[in-house]
């Protein structure tokens, strides 16, 4: 059986199309990401603004139209954090219905869980419990999780797009706003920083996004830039990530378009996403870092896997 997943997320949306095998076997036969950029101008204000909701129906069409060329049996589009806590998502649901795509709303701790599967589509996470965080738009998922349970989750509304439109940072940032936007986060995430002392663990699991263009950026810089090709996870040397966080921190927007590795629809937010990941990991003293090329909607096509 052929299957679309579309994730639909704060900034992009994700298109996975894979054909259900025997066994609990999968092929992946397609993927895309389109810059939509729901929750720009209202994520802080818990809306869709007209010309986010446009751009939005315009890539479910496109989507739409690469679904009927493949000849999709079932298709399955999930709604994440910009979509979530809109008090006018009805009237974004209602256009996507009428253009033919039946959006699910999902809870952040089903987002959380899906992301949980799709990491364990894309590696081994072990017998010890790692911190597995997903950096998106209009939240950021945490999961504390082995290879067998997951034993807490939660979703902040730290997402990138959020915490930019929130601080309004020069460009370059400021050594005062890298303070400010660092007091917010320790106040914010007090919960998972307090758990963790009853789940301490050592390793950070990125799922896709924004550790996919560390991982890019990295591969770039210091070694060849097909390092990533065909493989599901990476272990990243924490030295080099210090030296990358500190060159994007330090960079202006004409210097991060021109940065290797680092596609156009994330150099707006790549900053944000930089300081979010090195205080959890300077904050949580973790030493070791992994890629999951993996996320929301492979974790949702594990799922389908399971249920078929």
């Amino acid at each position: 059986m052929l299957v679309a997943i579309i994730d639909l997320g704060t900034n992009t949306f994700n298109l996975l199309i894979a054909k259900l095998l025997p066994s609990n076997a999968y092929k992946i036969i397609y993927t895309n990401k389109l810059s939509v950029k729901l929750g720009k101008g209202g994520i802080n204000k818990n809306q869709l603004l007209p010309d986010a909701m446009e751009r939005g129906i315009n890539a479910l069409m496109v989507y739409k139209k690469v679904i009927e060329q493949h000849k999709i049996e079932k298709t399955f589009a999930f709604g994440t954090s910009a979509i979530r806590e809109a008090v006018n998502a009805d009237e974004f649901i209602k256009k996507a219905e009428e253009s033919g795509i039946d959006i699910s709303i999902l809870s952040g701790d089903e987002e959380a869980e899906l992301i949980y599967k799709g990491v364990q589509l894309a590696l081994t996470i072990g017998d010890k419990p790692a911190l597995v965080m997903d950096i998106g738009g209009g939240s950021t998922e945490f999961i504390i999780a082995d290879s067998d349970q997951i034993f807490w989750k939660q979703s902040f509304l730290l997402g990138v797009t959020r915490l930019l439109e929130k601080f309004t940072p020069t460009d370059p940032i400021t050594t005062g706003e890298i303070f400010r936007i660092e007091e917010y986060l320790r106040e914010e995430l007090k919960p998972l920083i307090q758990v963790l002392r009853k789940f301490p663990v050592s390793e950070l699991i990125g799922s896709s996004g924004s550790f996919d263009s560390f991982a890019e950026i990295i591969a770039h810089r210091f070694h060849v830039e097909n390092i990533l090709k065909d493989k599901t996870a990476y272990v990243f040397d924490l030295k080099e990530v210090d030296i990358i966080f500190d060159e994007l921190i330090r960079s202006s927007k004409e210097q991060r378009l021109a940065t290797n590795g680092l596609i156009e629809m994330r150099v707006d937010m790549i900053v944000m996403a930089v300081l979010l990941t090195r205080f959890v990991l300077s904050e949580l003293k973790l030493s070791e870092m992994r890629l999951s090329a993996y996320a929301l909607k492979e974790g949702a096509l594990s799922k389908l896997l399971k249920d078929n």
